[in-house]
């Protein structure tokens, strides 16, 4: 069996990392006025540098800047594009755990233009991440279905979309000049980070959609948005989609396996590789796999971000044997399940935890791969 010298790598991550005690220290004092946004964002860019470091020695091939500039892995990014406006209406996700219900309350958003990309969003991010690693540098942006699924057809101005055509046209535009853009930065490895395709395997989110004005086939939508959003991608750029069922201080939203979308999904989307949230029962089997085609990579997210406990390698070694019986082997890599820390509250893990699972990652990727 032979490593992987291209994106998505053996061994991976999705991204987002436990925000260290000092940045969020610079973000408090930040937010009180004490610092200003050039000095915010040297303690941001000496966070990312350490978080680099910290990759590298682990062994990791793709590194990231652990999302440290971001409050949300989504939010921060929709907010910046032209026609999308924050409201001062707050979003109310209900996530679930073993103690029971938390909600996440971001800043809703409204579609009150045209959609449009005025400046290469995280360009700059982007840069800085390409100029602190000799490793493969990994951007992660939600994927465009994100916009949609944060307000439906509610958030749209019919005067500017009265038909929702042309809605989803613009916004694959937009994607498609930020996605070119990047390119031309130098990015080779982009991550869609996408809850909506992973949720609509869940009933009560497929309803959830219908009520958004969505429809129960709504998935198919998405992908052909994504396809869209793709269509300029440089030859040299690897994309991979991210499918989890939330993640927001050690909760989850939505339950199911991937059954209800996957034919859908692993043949029509146009991506190189599919990250895909494997960590306990609520994800389901191995069976929806069998309908990847051949030339895709699935990465396997066996171990767990929400919860500190490490897990076995022998029963990550039995996991990864089970999906190949779908698969083929040479067409898996393993991850963690999702980022450690998808806004800047982070899950109930120690920065040592986060480093053992990683590590974990890494060790058991190169006994079963080589």
């Amino acid at each position: 069996m032979t490593t992987r010298t291209k994106p998505p790598f053996r061994a991976d991550h999705v991204g987002s990392l436990l925000r260290p005690p000092e940045l969020l220290k610079a973000r408090e004092d930040f937010k009180q006025g004490q610092i200003s946004s050039h000095e915010l964002r040297s303690f941001e860019d000496m966070a990312i540098r350490y978080a680099v470091r910290a990759q590298e020695q682990l062994g990791l091939h793709a590194v990231t800047d652990g999302e440290y500039r971001r409050s949300s892995w989504h939010m921060d990014f929709l907010y910046q594009i032209g026609g999308v406006v924050k409201t001062q209406d707050n979003i109310k996700v209900q996530f679930r755990n073993a103690e029971g219900v938390t909600e996440f309350t971001p800043s809703g958003v409204r579609i009150d233009g045209k959609l449009k990309l005025n400046t290469c969003i995280f360009g700059e991010d982007f840069d800085f991440l390409k100029s602190a690693t000799k490793a493969t540098p990994k951007l992660t942006i939600p994927s465009p279905n994100m916009l949609h699924y944060r307000g439906g057809r509610a958030a749209i101005d019919e005067k500017i979309y009265p038909e929702m055509d042309a809605f989803w046209a613009d916004l694959a535009a937009v994607y498609a000049d930020e996605i070119e853009a990047l390119g031309k930065r130098g990015c080779t490895y982009l991550q869609l980070d996408d809850t909506s395709l992973a949720y609509m395997n869940d009933p009560t989110q497929r309803e959830l959609i219908k009520k958004l004005g969505g429809r129960e086939d709504q998935h198919l939508t998405y992908i052909k948005t994504i396809n869209a959003s793709v269509a300029k991608k440089p030859a040299s750029m690897t994309v991979t989609t991210h499918m989890c069922r939330g993640n927001f201080r050690s909760s989850w939203v939505a339950e199911g396996g991937y059954d209800y979308v996957a034919e859908a999904l692993f043949n029509e989307l146009k991506v190189d590789g599919f990250f895909l949230e494997y960590d306990d029962a609520r994800s389901g089997g191995f069976e929806p796999l069998r309908f990847v085609p051949k030339g895709k990579i699935v990465v396997l997210g066996l171990v767990t971000t929400k919860r500190p406990e490490l897990e076995k390698k022998d029963d990550l070694k039995r996991r990864i044997d089970e999906a190949a019986k779908y698969v083929p082997l040479e067409q898996l890599c393993l991850s963690p399940q999702c980022g450690f820390s998808s806004t800047v509250d982070g899950n109930a893990l120690t920065a040592e935890q986060q480093a053992a699972k990683l590590r974990l990652v890494v060790e058991t990727a190169k006994e079963v791969w080589g």
